[in-house]
């Protein structure tokens, strides 16, 4: 479940952030979902996944805020 929303979960974040953070998000639809989570990991509802890429998200604009994106 987690790789098909996956693509939804981004443009629900780009449709809510500054078009600064945009590229990000343009990267992470580059990343394959299947290398995001491992076979044991699951998650207790769509709430929770979408947390997880929210965190993805932020991890990334940290990394841009600090010069290092």
């Amino acid at each position: 479940m987690f790789v098909v929303k996956y693509p939804e979960y981004l443009k629900t974040i780009k449709m809510v952030t500054k078009e600064k953070y945009h590229p990000i998000i343009t990267e992470m639809e580059g990343w394959d979902p299947h290398d995001l989570v491992k076979p044991n990991d699951w998650f207790p509802d769509e709430n929770s996944m979408m947390g997880y890429v929210y965190r993805l998200f932020m991890r990334e604009v940290k990394k841009m805020e600090s010069g290092k994106y």
